[in-house]
């Protein structure tokens, strides 16, 4: 009876018991509700097959789909002192960012930084990730974007931010919005040296960083429906009291009123970001004429 209870019948039951699918197999979009393959999203570059909304996407598996071949290489955010303030609210600074860090798949902070060839030619690129305490910049975040900078110098090559970001990391205090400046003063030496700086505006780019490199491009490319601006759309109608425009703040209602220079599908970005970078680096020079006049 013991063989029974103990061998036969587990086995029996196991043989003939329903298996739930994995909960990592599906997705539901969060705006037209249908269920997506995991696979197939991801292999869409997370974008929804049914009504093509664009979820937001880690810096590292955007970035080979931006490179040639997905050739590239990464490189490591200068260290700075963790805490300085020694925050604490109903959890220690420090605690939240090994919390974020251990989440974050191999990644130190809210930037990463990688550069390779972009249609042949070498580009740096600097991407927030907003899964990492909000895209938030602190002081981590700004020295990741000097040394962008100053590697783009170095290399005499295009500089392409994509943000995503909640703005300020409030748990560094002044030290973080002094990173408005020096992020600043980092894209002012890049198009002093003669280099582009293009700025890809993902969904959202609020708050501080808005507020200072976003906005600083020489091109402001913006994926669709991305909410862009200072403070949120509830902030700014809590305030005014008035009931805001249809589609405020979205990326189509700023490339509208001329706040954006194109709205691009995330399949077209890369071509589109080799166009650019191939218009600002190969102006063509008539023969005829010492001027330099961009055609292409």
């Amino acid at each position: 009876m013991n063989w029974l209870t103990n061998f036969v019948r587990p086995k029996l039951r196991a043989l003939v018991a329903r298996k739930e699918a994995p909960e990592t197999l599906w997705l539901k979009c969060p705006k037209c509700e249908q269920m997506l393959f995991m696979r197939d999203w991801e292999a869409n570059q997370e974008v929804c097959s049914h009504c093509g909304h664009h979820m937001r996407q880690q810096p590292l598996k955007r970035l080979p789909h931006l490179f040639d071949e997905g050739r590239y290489e990464l490189h490591p955010l200068p260290r700075v002192t963790v805490d300085p303030l020694k925050f604490r609210d109903t959890k220690r600074y420090d605690a939240r960012l090994k919390e974020a860090q251990s989440k974050a798949q191999g990644t130190t902070d809210a930037l990463v930084v990688a550069s390779g060839p972009i249609g042949g030619r070498v580009a740096v690129v600097a991407l927030l990730d907003f899964g990492f305490m909000g895209g938030s910049m602190g002081t981590a975040v700004g020295e990741g974007l000097v040394m962008a900078a100053n590697l783009a110098v170095t290399r005499k090559a295009p500089l392409i931010a994509f943000s995503a970001s909640g703005g300020a990391r409030m748990q560094e205090g002044i030290l973080s919005l002094m990173q408005l400046t020096r992020t600043t003063i980092a894209v002012r030496k890049v198009k002093e040296a003669g280099l582009p700086y293009i700025v890809v505006l993902t969904d959202p780019t609020t708050g501080g960083v808005s507020a200072s490199f976003a906005m600083l491009g020489d091109v402001h490319i913006a994926e669709p429906d991305a909410i862009i601006g200072f403070a949120g759309p509830r902030v700014i109608q809590d305030t005014i009291r008035q009931e805001l425009p249809a589609g405020f703040q979205r990326s189509e209602y700023l490339l509208e009123h001329g706040m954006v220079d194109a709205v691009v599908h995330r399949h077209k970005l890369r071509e589109t970001l080799i166009r650019l970078t191939s218009l600002f680096m190969d102006p063509v020079v008539p023969e005829d004429r010492g001027l330099a006049v961009a055609v292409r």
